[in-house]
């Protein structure tokens, strides 16, 4: 895992500009670095030395140096693809996935993505045809931004390389803090910065003299077989994802794993037996899995190391966590992510973990609400809505107005994601400036579109799988792992682990008792104790809810809402409002102050007089 950044079609001095856009993601890759520059391109390139320590430095050549590569990623069927190269005629130098991915893009082209499996951002110059090409794995585990500036594209690991060109005006897109404020990320494709995109997931992109084509070469399907027992499709996952683990475990240098107290975390480290796990907690009952996890280390014969964060610690990093970021993030777990990363970097380079598979075997509380809104069928949705809006003429929160307010809608018009902070009515009450305002059904409407056949549960697996993992799952791991030096990989998020949870009938993923993952817990039971397999998600929990209680961190937090940062996007009155609100525990405010909060800090780190360089 590395970082690389470049441009193309600049009329600049290309090694400077490039040196400046290195530096600044120098943590991704502290381990070496490399540039390649020719009349028309510049690419640069921080390496973490996981594979073929010794000769694995990039930018990586073919035979000839017409073709050049920068990757940052892991392929893990790589000596695969790579004996079937060999017998094409292709010649290796070094041992390293990355020349396996450039000499496969020589003999298959743009097919050689469909033969990856993996996590991946790759560019490769063409100096013949003068052509770009830039790859994003399949479920966006590595990042991958832009910006076209007429005959120029400029280009990155993360954001903060591409604002160091001199071509690149860093301007706030106010759009973007519009939908931040109800998803509680930044919203792919649009980044915060005017005109600079991500790159899709499952997209590539060719930029050849002053053109840019974007295309999609893999779509996620879910085809449901109900062909299977719950118990041998328990076996076959249980079959799949061993062999996935056994994939990412691929590396020169050690590997260990993160540990919480939940079936995801727990499944992954059960195949780590005498190797090393990594948890942190906080100093509060209900958000600390310290204890839960060093049990579980113990049962399997694992070396554990955890950490308690202070409160103090915790607020203290919010602005360095938000520069890392490069966006506001408003999940609160990142920043438990980041101290969790930070001790597993001081004992391994590389740590697998949980993510994907709650949105891959349908693990998440909210997967219920169809089940659970059954019964409001037997009255028509305008009914259920004219009772919604007499309950919102009530000021205070009772038992029951949630769910009246959930059955007034549709699926597509109540489900955007895991996070769904401030409603377009609660987001024109506290910004100043609401134009051009897009609802947030307009977003996630061309998901929609494309399983509008499907059950609701795929449905919302779907929208979860392009919008909540890329933009805030992921993504806080690919930061908060790469802020630390560490690699971080994803076994649930595997190309053949999909393959066969896309298949599962509803019942094998949430039942009408309440049950998640229910067919992938029976698998991990067969590796881990009853009780942890189904025990409830916590994930990192963090007491946000509890610190915005306390005089201390709600004078932190005042102090930013009355700033003339804050006057300049906010009504000041109404913002602080919702914070008295929840110090005097009158309604729990806690995640719509938490997004607010961060964007400030955030806005410092990046448009403030104060800005600072945490590589300084």
């Amino acid at each position: 895992m590395c970082g690389f950044c470049g441009f193309v079609g600049s009329k600049i001095e290309k090694s400077e500009t490039l040196q400046k856009m290195m530096d600044k993601i120098i943590y991704r890759g502290p381990d070496s670095s490399g540039m390649h520059i020719d009349g028309n391109v510049a690419l640069g390139f921080r390496r973490l030395s996981i594979i073929d320590l010794a000769d694995g430095a990039q930018p990586i050549y073919n035979e000839d140096k017409t073709k050049v590569i920068v990757f940052n990623g892991e392929i893990y069927n790589y000596k695969n693809i790579k004996e079937d190269l060999i017998k094409a005629g292709h010649v290796f130098y070094t041992r390293t996935d990355t020349e396996v991915i450039l000499h496969g893009y020589e003999e298959y082209g743009e097919d050689i993505l469909n033969k990856l499996r993996g996590m991946f951002a790759f560019c490769i110059w063409d100096t013949k045809t003068q052509e770009l090409f830039i790859a994003r794995d399949f479920f966006g585990i590595k990042p991958m931004y832009y910006i076209q500036n007429d005959k120029e594209l400029i280009f990155g690991s993360e954001i903060k390389s591409i604002l160091e060109h001199p071509n690149v005006k860093k301007e706030l897109n106010i759009n973007a803090l519009q939908n931040y404020l109800s998803f509680q990320y930044g919203v792919p494709n649009e980044t915060f910065f005017k005109g600079i995109n991500c790159l899709p997931p499952a997209h590539y992109l060719k930029f050849k003299k002053g053109n840019l084509e974007i295309k999609r070469y893999w779509e996620p399907e879910f085809n449901i077989d109900n062909s299977k027992t719950l118990e041998e499709t328990a076996k076959e996952i249980d079959k799949t994802f061993k062999e996935s683990v056994e994939a990412h475990k691929i590396s020169d240098v050690e590997v260990g794993c993160f540990l919480s107290s939940g079936v995801d975390s727990s499944y992954v480290a059960s195949q780590f037996k005498g190797q090393k796990s990594f948890t942190v907690g906080f100093d509060y009952d209900k958000y600390n899995e310290i204890d839960y996890a060093k049990e579980l280390a113990e049962k399997i014969g694992q070396d554990h190391y955890s950490k308690k964060i202070t409160d103090d610690e915790y607020w203290e990093i919010i602005p360095k966590i938000q520069y890392y970021m490069d966006q506001p993030h408003a999940d609160p777990s990142c920043v438990a992510l980041y101290f969790v990363s930070k001790i597993a970097s001081e004992h391994v380079k590389v740590v697998l973990s949980g993510e994907g598979a709650d949105e891959l075997f349908g693990g998440y509380r909210i997967y219920h609400e169809p089940f659970s809104l059954k019964y409001t069928k037997f009255l028509p949705r305008f009914v259920w809505k004219g009772i919604s809006a007499v309950c919102n003429l009530i000021p205070v929160d009772f038992k029951g107005k949630n769910y009246i307010n959930r059955a007034s809608k549709s699926l597509e018009e109540r489900f955007i994601g895991n996070a769904n902070l401030f409603k377009q009515n609660e987001k024109k009450k506290i910004l100043k400036d609401t134009t051009g305002m897009v609802k947030t059904k307009e977003i996630t409407k061309p998901f929609y579109d494309k399983v509008k056949d499907k059950d609701d549960i795929v449905k919302m697996q779907y929208i979860d799988i392009h919008l909540w993992m890329v933009g805030d799952i992921l993504l806080k791991a690919d930061r908060m792992s790469m802020a630390n030096s560490l690699e971080l990989r994803v076994p649930f998020l595997d190309k053949e682990v999909f393959k066969l949870a896309s298949t599962l009938p509803l019942e094998y993923k949430v039942t009408k008792e309440g049950q998640t993952k229910l067919a992938m817990r029976m698998a991990a039971q067969k590796n881990i104790p009853e009780e942890v397999a189904s025990r409830k998600k916590l994930g990192f929990p963090v007491p946000t809810r509890e610190w915005l209680k306390q005089e201390k961190y709600y004078n932190i937090v005042k102090t930013e809402f009355t700033s003339e940062n804050a006057n300049k996007y906010f009504k000041e009155k109404e913002i602080v409002k919702l914070l008295d609100e929840h110090y005097k525990c009158k309604k729990d405010n806690s995640r719509k102050i938490w997004a607010i909060y961060v964007f400030l800090v955030w806005y410092k780190q990046f448009f403030g007089e104060e800005q600072k360089n945490v590589n300084e």
